[in-house]
């Protein structure tokens, strides 16, 4: 599959110099690129790789210059980094024609609801009252259970399971072998030393617009529901626990744990290892960086973390220079 860059520009909305007609078919990291790759230039201190550079097509920031001459086609756009995302997007759709039809080793319940252009590949199975909304995907081995919902225009990998209830939006991936609505981590000790299992009656609700990454967990809640907000995107490996509640757009890397009941608010950014503690209150645009351990609430928003336990940025920079000098001593 090749693409012009005629047809690159005017997808990103960009300007053209040299020749429209140049194609690619492939994507190229600039230090890389070579005859029939496109690579992209955002970041100034890779500015050296554009002189030398074999790639057919590449993509810079309209304000940008060159200094030298460029033996490829420049494509130029307002904001390269996001341009290359829209152009992955672009070539992904092309490349992936959808689905259609049903396994014969699929086990689909007489009582489900499949809308049209659906998907089902070898070995799922769909349970008692699901539905599953038009031009969804569905791979071998994934497990949908009773009263599953899943929306419009999702994909769900190979190896997910969908546990009873739960609610999956529009426009949804949930990446191979995720776990939606597994009990949540609820006993309650007795008398005699040993711990009672609280039954976990709640569901988990995904809305639009979101991705859950490979082996990532999001436990039912024990009443109500686990909320997953619009636009969330989930790295691979986050343990969810019962009851949380991600506010939208926030986007969280791989390893994280968030305790139960815990509030995570609106377009927050939390790096990889993070530990969130149970029954907190995070405040919306909260940044928290890689092995930050969250052990009380966040109130005032946009602030960043860092540290175990986390402290605001700037407070953790001056307490590492102390740790560091003393450290000398």
């Amino acid at each position: 599959m090749e693409v012009s860059a005629k047809i690159i520009a005017e997808h990103l909305g960009g300007e053209i110099i040299g020749n429209p007609d140049v194609t690619v078919s492939s994507v190229a990291r600039i230090e890389s690129g070579r005859s029939g790759t496109l690579c992209f230039l955002a970041n100034p201190k890779y500015e050296h790789y554009l002189y030398t550079c074999k790639a057919s097509i590449i993509l810079i920031n309209r304000t940008f210059e060159p200094k030298e001459p460029v033996q490829a086609t420049l494509v130029k756009v307002d904001n390269a980094y996001e341009a290359i995302a829209s152009l992955l997007d672009l070539l992904n759709t092309m490349k992936s024609a959808r689905r259609r039809g049903r396994a014969w080793s699929a086990h689909i319940a007489f009582s489900a609801r499949l809308g049209k252009g659906v998907y089902v590949g070898s070995n799922a199975y769909i349970g008692k009252k699901a539905v599953v909304g038009k031009g969804s995907q569905i791979y071998p081995m994934v497990y949908i259970g009773e009263g599953v919902t899943v929306g419009e225009n999702c994909i769900i990998y190979p190896g997910v399971k969908i546990y009873r209830g739960c609610k999956i939006g529009n426009n949804c991936i949930i990446q191979a072998n995720a776990v939606i609505g597994s009990d949540g981590f609820g006993f309650a000790p007795t008398a005699d030393g040993t711990y009672k299992k609280i039954p976990q009656t709640g569901i988990v609700t995904v809305e639009d617009n979101c991705e859950i990454g490979a082996n990532t967990v999001i436990d039912r809640s024990t009443m109500g529901t686990t909320l997953i907000e619009k636009g969330v995107k989930l790295d691979n490996l986050i343990q969810v626990a019962h009851n949380v509640v991600i506010g939208a757009n926030t986007v969280i890397a791989a390893q994280t744990g968030i305790a139960g009941s815990s509030k995570v608010g609106r377009s927050c950014m939390i790096g990889g290892q993070v530990g969130i503690a149970g029954h907190l209150n995070i405040a919306d645009g909260t940044r928290l960086a890689a092995q930050a351990g969250v052990q009380g609430d966040i109130r005032e928003e946009g602030k960043a973390y860092m540290g175990s336990p986390a402290i605001e940025h700037m407070n953790f920079i001056r307490s590492y220079a102390i740790f560091r000098r003393n450290g000398k001593k």
